[in-house]
């Protein structure tokens, strides 16, 4: 009986954060839903020098790689961000092992397996973010507060991306679902630019053409 309540008073403490982290978000911040567009990158094939043209199609990406959606859960501390204001997040959280929280506040205590719309909260408080693999990013792909080649050296290097090939790095962009969350990250947020399938060929025809970073 102990152990059924206790548990049940975790449950209830992990939907009264959820709320009031998703409030605290939104309250923040108001955020459109239309997403910017996101080149191709076909369209940079009229760049003859094969390192301009490779530079340029990261730049591009940049526009996903640095968007606060993403930079969210890159941040330079073992805080993470919220909303396009970037500020930290509510309530205070902490990276723990493995970029999953803390015991007893670990991500999944208020983020679900998928986006949760919320209904009759506040007009501005729509949905709560979520899937299945939500964590934080390892401390060594930190983007917050990096130049744009910087954060592609970072990527580039396997001693800081997780021992990743520029194969696994392609496919790591182009097809991971929690990457594909910044496309659909719920009700009220707004999302990366493009789409995943666009910013995916980005990043192969970058590497295709050098993986230039500078």
């Amino acid at each position: 009986m102990k152990n059924r309540t206790i548990a049940s008073g975790v449950a209830v403490l992990g939907v009264a954060v959820s709320l009031f982290a998703a409030t605290f978000s939104a309250a923040q911040n108001t955020e459109t839903e239309k997403s910017a567009p996101l080149k191709p990158a076909a369209e940079f094939q009229s760049i003859t020098d094969t390192k301009n043209r490779s530079w340029a199609l990261f730049e591009e990406a940049g526009k996903v790689i640095q968007h606060p959606r993403c930079v969210n859960c890159h941040p330079a501390t073992d805080r993470p961000l919220q909303t396009m204001a970037m500020h930290k997040h509510q309530p205070p959280v902490s990276r723990g092992d493995g970029g999953m929280g803390m015991p007893g506040m670990t991500c999944n205590t208020c983020h679900g397996q998928a986006n949760v719309e919320v209904i009759g909260q506040a007009e501005t408080l729509k949905s709560i973010p979520g899937n299945p693999a939500w964590h934080l990013a390892p401390i060594e792909m930190a983007w917050e507060g990096k130049s744009l080649k910087e954060i592609c050296r970072q990527i580039k290097d396997p001693e800081r991306n997780g021992g990743k090939t520029l194969a696994e790095i392609t496919e790591h962009m182009a097809h991971d679902s929690l990457v594909g969350w910044g496309w659909q990250p719920g009700a009220g947020r707004e999302p990366v630019p493009g789409s995943q399938a666009v910013f995916g060929e980005l990043i192969a025809a970058w590497v295709e053409s050098g993986a230039v970073c500078d």
